[in-house]
């Protein structure tokens, strides 16, 4: 009878760390995979932005960024994008108005027109970040390959893990990563533990920051003057500002309907696009060189040199960069708009500097740059995470969370800057 039992017992269930161990291999190879893809692209598209802006102007006699010269490049990467938006199998991916950071999955063959369209909005000009294109194609990549390489693991794993190690590569850090897992699954039936949920995506993302940075080198720190013990007057700015930066970017996501409606009227990527590169270039005559491409590069000139510019100066570029990145979501560019909007959130943090000089540089940018991006990505922790970043100061992160409240009141509940197929906002 005994024996009998014994045999009817089920098997005990493997511990949750047998469990976990077979993902680690995979996790790693998607992470290294992603950020190589990511690189990659990178590096062509810097390629082709040197030959674009410094040797054809140069061979031409023009001047690299004479307002004749962003005219007509971010005209011809219009022309350019739309070709290949128009040609392309697929289209070069779906409308990026309609999609985020959580990205479809797409076909194969779709992918080579979204890499070329990418490749040319990132030399070209406009106003957008390789973020929102760069994780779809790894996602459907790593989907393709996951499925036939090992079929018996869940399909749904692959996606996750992709995105992940994107974001991680992206942002040089798996942190930006296991803020966004968390942040998802926090609307969501789970099984286990937090930290179970997210084991193999954060080794994903590791991994891919770890290949970034060892390859790349990338760096979020703008060397901004040290930020010391905060104040009450601190306390006071930092609230303001992001207030303000929530409401700045909550007026573009306001437009966003009716700017995206307006280049759909055209019906045609090879009107639509160009006519984008039309305005793009009207705004960089009126912004200057600094208001074009994803940003990265130019928030750490402007940073550089926090007094080298009046206010009104820094308030034009916070406009006009926010315009651009406007315009350059709608008009159908593919891109994503978390690094233009670190730009927006930057200028409108040395703009109080400039204003009001009692303003340390630091808290204007962080917070700056923290209200925006509430507004523009509706991702409270990696708000949080990339304006932090960018001083590099543990002092601030006491008032960036204070900041974040009211600036997270004025946008909660309120549109987003993606919307639905049929052309309206997401809430």
């Amino acid at each position: 009878m005994a024996q009998d039992t014994a045999r009817q017992t089920p098997p005990s269930p493997a511990s949750p760390a047998r469990a976990l161990l077979p993902s680690i291999l995979p996790a790693l190879i998607v992470g290294v995979l992603a950020s190589l893809l990511f690189v990659l692209v990178s590096w062509v598209a810097e390629q082709l932005q040197g030959v674009l802006w410094k040797n054809l102007p140069d061979a031409l006699g023009v001047g690299r960024y004479s307002v004749l010269w962003m005219f007509v490049m971010l005209t011809a990467t219009g022309i350019a994008v739309g070709l290949v938006v128009w040609k392309a199998p697929g289209h070069a991916g779906p409308d990026p108005a309609t999609t985020g950071l959580d990205a479809p999955l797409l076909p194969p063959v779709v992918l080579p027109g979204l890499l070329l369209a990418t490749v040319l909005m990132l030399a070209g000009g406009p106003s957008l970040g390789p973020e929102n294109p760069i994780i779809a194609v790894n996602v459907a990549v790593v989907y393709w390959l996951g499925r036939r390489l090992l079929p018996r693991a869940p399909g749904r794993a692959w996606p996750v893990l992709a995105e992940a190690a994107t974001i991680g590569a992206l942002f040089g850090t798996p942190v930006a990563a296991a803020l966004l897992i968390s942040e998802a699954l926090a609307g969501r039936q789970t099984e286990g533990p937090l930290w179970d949920n997210v084991f193999a995506p954060l080794v994903a993302a590791a991994a891919g920051s770890m290949t970034t940075t060892l390859v790349a080198r990338p760096t979020f720190d703008l060397g901004l003057p040290s930020f010391g013990r905060p104040g009450w007057g601190d306390l006071l700015s930092a609230t303001v500002i992001a207030s303000v930066g929530a409401l700045l970017g909550m007026a573009a996501v306001r437009a966003f309907p009716y700017v995206h409606g307006g280049f759909a009227r055209l019906r045609h990527p090879l009107l639509a696009l160009p006519a984008g590169g039309v305005v793009l270039g009207l705004l960089a005559a009126l912004g200057g060189h600094l208001t074009l491409f994803k940003g990265l590069d130019e928030v750490g000139e402007l940073a550089h040199d926090p007094e080298g510019w009046t206010a009104g100066e820094f308030a034009t570029m916070t406009v006009v960069k926010l315009a651009a990145l406007l315009v350059a979501a709608a008009c159908g560019f593919r891109g994503g708009r978390i690094f233009p909007a670190v730009f927006v959130g930057v200028a409108l943090g040395l703009t109080a500097h400039a204003l009001v000089p009692a303003v340390h540089p630091a808290v204007g940018v962080a917070t700056g740059v923290l209200g925006v991006l509430l507004a523009i990505t509706r991702q409270g922790w990696v708000s949080l995470f990339v304006a932090a970043v960018l001083v590099a100061s543990p002092a601030i992160i006491a008032l960036l969370c204070i900041a974040s409240l009211p600036a997270w009141l004025l946008v909660t509940g309120r549109p987003q800057m993606q919307l639905r197929e049929n052309g309206a906002a997401i809430r």
